[in-house]
């Protein structure tokens, strides 16, 4: 019986579109099990050339990777694992590392807050969400379920891939309101499989303040 069959059932659902191709992957030298700074065992990238040059990274460790631990036998840990999709230049051959600072971020504030992310829930970064680039135009993300991915059922559970899109301020104040889902599926046909551009204009014009719902801080729940 496998040592990591929460893992294992992710490298399954990636199988049917990457087949057996190795992906480029970062593990913390120091994980969260083990008292460090990062909750998550792993993040792996592929290189994609459809429908847009892009990179794919997934993360592992949102759910049960090894043992199940948790409570609820209907969800395997949080119950999502975090995907994210970049836009890819043709000089690029190895994937920018600074998603996986990214996605570790979001992961440390569910695992110290206890507020996890569902789709349509948008959070704003202190600035553009690619550390060390000035000229990134996203200063937020919306979540939606990995178009591709989708949601799979583990040993331990159901586990959504749940992919971060980038948001320019003007498209972040749209999503307000619990209107994120809404916003993505208007800019869908402009963004194949919500690939992020950071360097991309906005796509919607700034929401007029009479128009604008109540801010209510981007619909983080709680986990009771």
């Amino acid at each position: 019986m496998s040592e990591k069959p929460g893992w294992d059932a992710i490298d399954g659902a990636l199988r049917p579109l990457y087949g057996e191709i190795e992906p480029f992957h970062w593990a913390p030298d120091h994980p969260w099990s083990l008292g460090g700074p990062d909750p998550l065992d792993g993040i792996s990238a592929y290189s994609r050339t459809d429908p847009v040059p892009h990179w794919h990274y997934v993360g592992y460790g949102m759910t049960e990777l090894y043992e199940k631990e948790w409570d609820n036998r209907a969800e395997s840990g949080w119950g999502f694992e975090f995907t994210f999709r970049l836009a890819r230049g043709p000089e690029e051959t190895e994937p920018p590392a600074w998603p996986t600072n990214f996605l570790q971020n979001l992961a440390r504030y569910v695992f110290q807050s206890g507020k996890w992310f569902e789709p349509g829930h948008t959070i704003k970064a202190n600035g553009p969400i690619a550390a060390g680039h000035a000229d990134c135009t996203s200063h937020a993300v919306c979540f939606v379920t990995d178009p591709e991915l989708g949601t799979i059922d583990s040993p331990h559970g159901r586990v959504r891939f749940l992919q971060l899109v980038g948001l320019t301020m003007p498209e972040y104040r749209a999503a307000q309101g619990g209107r994120g889902l809404e916003l993505l599926a208007r800019l869908e046909p402009q963004l194949p499989l919500y690939v992020t551009d950071i360097h991309r204009e906005p796509l919607v014009s700034e929401p007029k303040p009479q128009a604008r719902w109540p801010r209510w801080g981007g619909g983080l729940a709680g986990r009771a």
